[in-house]
């Protein structure tokens, strides 16, 4: 074998020894570039992880009358004419034709007392007037034979043929007459007067609307005692309570160093709690010419302009004296919300919705600006919970959490 063979055989180990090392260098690189990789996905995991704390604020509806209010009050609903009907008399009630609720005409019977005696009163009354006008009928009969032969002896006498003493006694006869028949008209008149009032005494016991209203409380049942005066124990003294729904207005406190705010036939908005997604419109009615010193303020009396059968005396209200009437389309509500709450992502206006513990990033569209907030045409419901700050770090789903937990 020659040397140049034995050379070939001979192992090279420069090559061989690179060819590892360059091996473990590469897979050494690939190791780190996984490693590096794994970390950034753990980053952002905890980076989504991580709960946000923020401040929310809540989707709210508004009137553009708020915008033009100058001054609030609150107050109550009030019957302005409201009356506890009973009777001038005293009796046991008989019969009661209404409740609670019934609305009732000028008039209308509503109650009735036993009523045996004074309707016997009242028959014996009409007995006396019938009897009257009888005697007055008889008197005047005698009357006029009386007048008939006091002429006939008038003639007689001129032609002799009676005394002087038989014309006296038919004269005197007419003149008793006359005053009889006086007496029987007069005794008339006594007997009507007399019908007149057992027929009030009458009605004193049937118990009738004074004017057209809803019966508001039923203060007394079918077999009490009512009495005017309610001297009795168990007497009640009145049968029902009557208002007019017409005469409603609200009555509301203004205090002193407001009054200035405030004038007569000033627009006004009146929300009841009762019915919180209705607004009424008012107008101020009065300014009663006293103030209360322990308060400090002044009672005004605001008057419904629109008429609605749920509002009722006595409900809790709030009034809000405006600027200028509520103009077309103003008078409806609107979604509104803080302006602040408002991002702009990828072109389009967005807010983050809290529902639960996450974020949910929610395009909407806005309208026009009322007063301190701006209008939502769509995008997000009244009530809904809001992100404000810090919208910087807020993205689609990012965990929160609010103030208050």
């Amino acid at each position: 074998m020659s040397q140049e063979d034995l050379n070939r055989l001979t192992i090279d180990k420069q090559r061989y020894s690179a060819a590892p090392r360059k091996g473990k260098t590469g897979r050494f690189w690939l190791v780190v570039s996984v490693l590096v990789v794994l970390l950034g996905v753990a980053g952002w995991r905890a980076l989504l992880a991580r709960s946000v704390e923020v401040e929310v604020a809540t989707v709210s509806l508004v009137y553009p009358s708020q915008t033009f209010s100058l001054l609030n009050a609150s107050g109550y609903v009030v019957a302005q004419r409201k009356a506890a009907v009973s009777s001038k008399a005293t009796g046991r009630l008989d019969w009661l034709g209404v409740e609670e609720g019934s609305v009732v005409r000028s008039g209308q019977l509503l109650a009735r007392l036993e009523s045996g005696d004074v309707a016997a009163a009242r028959a014996q009354a009409a007995a006396n007037l019938a009897t009257a006008r009888t005697n007055l009928e008889q008197a005047q009969v005698e009357q006029k034979d009386a007048a008939r032969n006091l002429s006939r002896n008038k003639e007689l006498l001129a032609q002799g043929i009676v005394s002087q003493s038989d014309y006296d006694s038919a004269e005197a006869r007419y003149n008793r007459d006359v005053a009889a028949s006086a007496g029987a008209l007069t005794a008339i008149g006594s007997a009507q007067a007399g019908l007149n009032g057992a027929q009030v005494a009458l009605d004193y016991t049937q118990i009738r609307a004074p004017f057209d209203g809803v019966v508001l409380t039923k203060n007394a049942d079918v077999g009490d005692i009512v009495s005017p005066l309610a001297a009795a124990a168990n007497a009640k003294a009145a049968v029902v309570t009557l208002a007019d729904m017409s005469s409603l207005e609200v009555e509301a406190d203004v205090s002193e160093s407001n009054l200035a705010k405030v004038r007569l036939g000033q627009p006004c908005e009146i929300l009841l709690d009762a019915l919180p997604d209705n607004r009424f419109r008012g107008v101020l009615h009065t300014v009663v010419p006293t103030a209360d010193r322990s308060k400090g303020s002044v009672m005004v009396k605001v008057r419904f302009l629109d008429r609605d059968p749920r509002v009722l005396p006595e409900m809790s209200a709030k009034v809000a004296f405006l600027e200028r009437p509520v103009g077309p389309g103003e008078g409806k509500a609107r979604v509104a919300l803080a302006p602040a709450a408002v991002v702009t992502r990828d072109g389009r206006s967005v807010v983050f919705v809290v529902q639960g513990e996450r974020a949910v990033q929610t395009p909407v569209t806005l309208g026009p600006r009322i007063g301190d907030l701006v209008e939502v045409v769509s995008g997000v419901k009244p009530g809904s919970r809001i992100a404000l700050k810090p919208l910087e770090r807020l993205h689609d789903q990012s965990r929160v959490k609010t103030a208050e937990k």
